[in-house]
């Protein structure tokens, strides 16, 4: 017959896949810390040789790293699906900013109707929790915030999506926004008249979420995507005017 006997599992191994689990559905996030081993030990009612343990096997296999005297860490190698020359390529060239902009329209509208048709009421409620402080953060004048929490609210959507490829894939393209790899977000929300029309912008994609229209979620991605490949555009294109006029204004100066 094909059955084999049933042995009993270590505690560090379910310790182990808990971990594991929660750093695949991106609950634990690259460069977070962990609680102390006691701490961790009493949270999952194991022993602190069973944590001990696990912690070993998974900083052997890359997915932990331990400080001294610091704590124990997801690791931050995980953040990155890029090897740092390409990352470098990348920043060189300025058509890379709108191939990333047109790669997000097209994942991220696949992951707003997949969010309005699986996400559950959890998770709709984060949407909503963080589009609540960008309305706050809309009327400072510094955008830095309201900058910050558009990151956070596509990645609250793509989180709704509940697919661990997608989510781990966009997280590390987001984090190459966050370091200015492709442009300083801060610029696109620069315009007082533009900021205006951003919040707009993830006020349909929120209401379509909630109101769990997958056609409707992902038009208003694609459609907030395509107006942010507008406003590049127009900023690259001024930029490249402002160039010109600093040389004319050099040359005109020069004359005698």
């Amino acid at each position: 017959m094909p059955f084999q006997k049933i042995q009993a599992e270590k505690i560090s191994h379910t310790v182990i896949r808990q971990i594991e689990d929660l750093i695949l559905r991106g609950i634990l996030r690259p460069g977070e810390r962990l609680p102390a081993e006691r701490d961790l030990a009493e949270q999952l009612g194991v022993s602190r040789p069973s944590v001990r343990e696990a912690v070993a096997d998974l900083s052997a296999r890359g997915l932990l790293s331990t400080k001294a005297s610091s704590g124990i860490y997801v690791s931050e190698s995980l953040g990155s699906f890029f090897a740092p020359p390409l990352v470098a390529l990348f920043a060189s060239h300025d058509d890379a900013a709108f191939d990333y902009i047109a790669f997000r329209r097209d994942v991220e509208g696949l992951a707003a109707e997949r969010a309005a048709r699986m996400g559950s009421e959890t998770d709709l409620a984060v949407v909503a929790a963080v589009f609540a402080k960008m309305e706050a953060a809309h009327d400072k004048r510094d955008p830095t915030d309201e900058a910050r929490l558009d990151a956070e609210f596509h990645l609250a959507i793509i989180e709704a999506s509940h697919n661990v490829f997608m989510l781990h894939i966009m997280r590390s393209m987001f984090e190459l926004l966050r370091e200015g790899v492709f442009y300083d977000r801060r610029t696109v929300f620069k315009s007082r008249a533009t900021r205006d029309q951003l919040l707009d912008q993830h006020r349909a994609m929120n209401e379509a979420l909630q109101t769990r229209d997958p056609v409707r979620a992902r038009a208003a991605v694609e459609a907030h995507l395509d107006f942010v490949t507008l406003v590049m555009t127009e900023l690259r294109r001024a930029e490249a005017n402002d160039t010109v006029a600093e040389r004319r204004l050099r040359h005109e100066k020069s004359r005698i």
